[in-house]
């Protein structure tokens, strides 16, 4: 009894400290790049009347971006849980600039392809890398670390609206050159990042932190777990990206609002998204990984589903809460896909926050289509429907006992 109450008080001082210097840093960055990809959707507006293209196009834009990233990014993860590769971070920035600089200069659709295609591969190499090492400077508090790494994400999307407003409006395609300087700030920031990185990589091998999970075969139940996570991923990263890269067009539409006013009701979606992030990891610490994934999908649908029939005002409100509800799941999903297979830190990141890229991708594509075909409001009703796959959430196993290091689930 004494040997126990021994060890009970000893335990905390063996716990990981949780650096918040590496978390804050780590999230501006992730801020910056997310914002540097949020330039893309944001320019539509711009490029839908410089290049005369459909919605159609305007999807394929999108699925160029989103799905080289979603491609890449478990395929990133995979190889860097064998061989982590801390100077891969500031690598990847560095696509992202060049990408950014072509995309304010480029005269053709093609061309606008290309430049989207960099910012992918930038964001397919930072997103894995970026969550591994918010995992690895958590310390005991995960889902907070993950949150803070995430939230800075989301606020760069968040950004994309003022964006547009602020620079795109005024100064045109062109205007992308600004943020070339936010490009260069991340990737002199992230290389400060890939230092610390890399003397953690030391102590880790000496400690062999992998080697134990790495034995252990995923039961059924685990896979399960994963299809019913990654398809509730897919409902969400559809709905967010008809919001991020249409809403617009239905304000426009059906509220006579100009592209500036449309911006500032995306902005208000996406910066209380952000605010959801933040708060859903420290809730999903203290009740459960899988009770805010469910109370966030499934709690934003009757949001989602009147929506479209609210007048101008009340809409504005209801985006506020809805992404704020919808996102509190995004940071939560990614850890508990990592806590549910240990020892797979990047390719998990890759595979849930990847997807939510490519789900979106296909989604923009197939939504932009349908959007020509039988218009805007109608698709805009549809798609509020999709969080009712939450439902699917009830089959998901509880976190209250693996995710504290067991595999029973």
């Amino acid at each position: 009894m004494n040997t126990i109450a021994a060890n009970i008080k000893r335990q905390p001082a063996n716990q990981p400290q949780t650096l918040y210097k590496i978390l804050i840093i780590l999230g501006l960055c992730h801020l910056l790049n997310d914002s540097l990809q949020a330039v893309v959707p944001a320019m539509f507006p711009i490029l839908q009347k410089s290049m005369s293209l459909s919605y159609t196009q305007l999807g394929i834009i999108a699925f160029a971006l989103n799905m080289v990233s979603s491609i890449m990014q478990p395929i990133v993860g995979w190889y860097t849980d064998k061989k982590p590769m801390p100077f891969a971070l500031p690598i990847g920035l560095t696509s992202t600039l060049i990408g950014i600089i072509l995309l304010a200069l480029v005269p053709s659709y093609t061309l606008v392809i290309l430049s989207v295609m960099l910012i992918g591969i930038g964001s397919a190499i930072f997103h894995p890398e970026g969550s591994r090492v918010a995992y690895m400077a958590a310390g005991t508090k995960r889902g907070l670390a993950q949150s803070i790494y995430q939230v800075g994400g989301n606020t760069g999307q968040a950004l994309a609206p003022l964006i547009t407003a602020l620079v795109l409006v005024p100064l045109g395609q062109i205007g992308g050159l600004w943020f070339a300087p936010v490009a260069l700030t991340a990737v002199l920031m992230l290389a400060y990042i890939a230092n610390w990185y890399t003397s953690q990589l030391s102590l880790n091998r000496k400690k062999k932190i992998h080697s134990s999970s790495e034995t252990k075969p995923l039961t059924k139940k685990i896979w399960m777990a994963l299809a019913i996570l990654l398809f509730l991923i897919f409902a969400r990263s559809w709905y967010i990206s008809c919001m991020t890269n249409f809403y617009a067009f239905y304000l426009i539409d059906n509220y006579s609002f100009s592209i500036r006013e449309s911006q500032i009701y995306i902005f208000a979606f996406l910066a209380a998204g952000a605010l959801g992030t933040f708060f859903g990891g420290p809730l999903a610490d203290r009740f459960g990984r899988r009770n805010v994934i469910l109370a966030s999908i499934l709690g934003s649908a009757p949001l989602t589903i009147l929506l479209p029939y609210a007048p101008a005002p009340l809409a504005f409100v209801m985006l506020l809460l809805t992404g704020f509800v919808l996102m509190a799941s995004f940071s939560v999903m990614v850890v508990y896909a990592q806590e549910l297979v240990p020892g797979k830190v990047g390719t998990m990141a890759g595979l849930t926050v990847g997807l939510a890229f490519g789900m979106g991708a296909m989604g923009s594509v197939a939504l932009g289509s349908f959007a020509d075909a039988a218009g805007m409001p109608l698709t805009i009703k549809l798609v509020g429907m999709l969080p009712l796959l939450g439902l699917l959430g009830l089959f998901l196993p509880s976190d209250l006992n693996w995710r504290i290091g067991q595999r029973e689930v």
